[in-house]
């Protein structure tokens, strides 16, 4: 089961003025589950998006790349599960094309005017049969509250979906987030590393509405690994709908662009936290953070090196403190350290320092740590002021299970 992870409730998901969403259950892989979703957006709703960075990109992300910089203004986003559309050549890209041209006549915009997304299998051919029938039912089915649902019908092997929302105030006026998002495996940062859509009632200006998804990315989905592979499919939008009452934001200086970037980034970090604490199989919530760097870079160097360390994941899984391949990973991480300045601490216990045990440490209160359910990793450096924080789980016999019967 997921670390410490509650099922969201419909309840807690916030309506955002200007965006409807639909599903449908279109059988693209399984009978009898949500695997078709549509969102319907205001004519007058900016749209930003970061994408995943794997050369061998799918053909949803090269069409919604293309039709986000025509210009036309987006007025749908279409997402299917159970299959990515990903290493299907001039065929895939066909699929997608023809997906946006269905949901465009039936919602009377232009093709160029919807994003598409897939997720799933790679390299099998998208059924396009199945999504082309499903399509009117999403339309049918378009409302403000249907956030839950929508979170359901874009799962892969997540265990719990994964939504949450937030509200703020600029200019005394109220404003409302509320994102989704799934990702369990091939969780790794080059982008996003899952699937995720974050809606704002706010109105914001295009160009600082993508500047403000690449700081909630960076913040978020950039600072998660459950398994070090980065998908062909990785996408989070950002959507704002000037549907609230709250002024234009249009300069990134101000403190309404501040405030709300603050909020979208909440929301963005709670979703990737949900995300790695439903990683496939992870029985442990680990937090790794390297301070004292030189640069921030380095220091996710370091900590990306522990947290996609296999030894490293086992040894959490077992609740075994062999914290020494903790330090090993430290030490190749690439890094010209000075090994006698750094402190490695698990949790409030000092494990390791001037190069070697700490004289304090004993073997008992590594294991009373290693115990818990979520775990904080500490690396100090002492050459400069710079941090950085990455989330990642474990990796438990389940993890081979999930993977190794993924396509049955």
């Amino acid at each position: 089961m997921p670390v410490n992870l509650q099922p969201p409730a419909a309840g807690t998901l916030l309506p955002i003025n200007g965006v409807l969403l639909g599903t449908a259950e279109a059988s693209i892989k399984k009978p009898n589950r949500k695997d078709l979703l549509v969102m319907q957006l205001t004519p007058q709703a900016t749209v930003a998006g970061v994408f995943t960075q794997n050369r061998f990109c799918a053909a949803p992300v090269i069409v919604a790349r293309e039709h986000l910089a025509s210009g036309k203004g987006i007025r749908a986003l279409v997402v299917n599960t159970g299959n990515a559309n990903a290493g299907t050549g001039e065929q895939g890209l066909a699929a997608a094309h023809a997906t946006c041209a269905e949901i465009a006549n039936l919602l009377d915009c232009e093709a160029e005017q919807v994003l598409p997304f897939s997720t799933g299998v790679i390299m099998e051919a998208l059924p396009l049969p199945q999504i082309i029938a499903g399509l009117p039912i999403c339309v049918a089915g378009l409302r403000e509250d249907n956030w839950l649902n929508a979170a359901h019908a874009i799962m892969t092997t997540d265990i719990i979906a994964k939504a949450v929302s937030r509200q703020t105030t600029l200019a005394g006026k109220t404003v409302t987030i509320t994102g989704i998002a799934k990702g369990s495996g091939m969780i790794h940062p080059n982008m996003a590393t899952m699937l995720g859509y974050i809606a704002t009632d706010a109105a914001v200006a295009q160009p600082l509405l993508q500047q403000m998804v690449k700081h909630a990315s960076d913040a978020s989905f950039n600072c998660i690994t459950v398994d070090g592979d980065t998908s062909t499919n990785d996408a989070l939008m950002l959507i704002a709908t000037g549907k609230s009452e709250a002024p234009v934001i249009t300069d990134a200086q101000g403190a309404a662009f501040e405030k709300l970037q603050a909020a979208v980034t909440e929301v963005a970090i709670l979703l990737a936290q949900a995300i790695v604490r439903d990683g496939e199989g992870a029985t442990k919530f680990i937090t790794i953070k390297v301070e004292g760097g030189k640069s921030v870079a380095e220091c996710r160097q370091i900590a990306y090196a522990v947290a996609r360390s296999p030894l490293v994941k086992t040894a959490f899984f077992a609740s075994d403190p062999n914290l020494g391949r903790i330090l090993a990973a430290i030490g190749y991480a690439g890094i010209d350290l000075d090994v006698q300045r750094l402190k490695l601490y698990l949790d409030d216990v000092l494990v390791a320092e001037h190069g070697g045990r700490a004289a304090s440490y004993r073997e008992e209160d590594g294991q009373r740590v290693m115990q818990q359910s979520d775990i904080t990793v500490r690396v100090v450096l002492e050459r400069g002021v710079a941090s950085a924080t990455v989330w990642t789980c474990d990796f438990s016999y389940d993890y081979v299970k999930i993977n190794a019967s993924y396509r049955s």
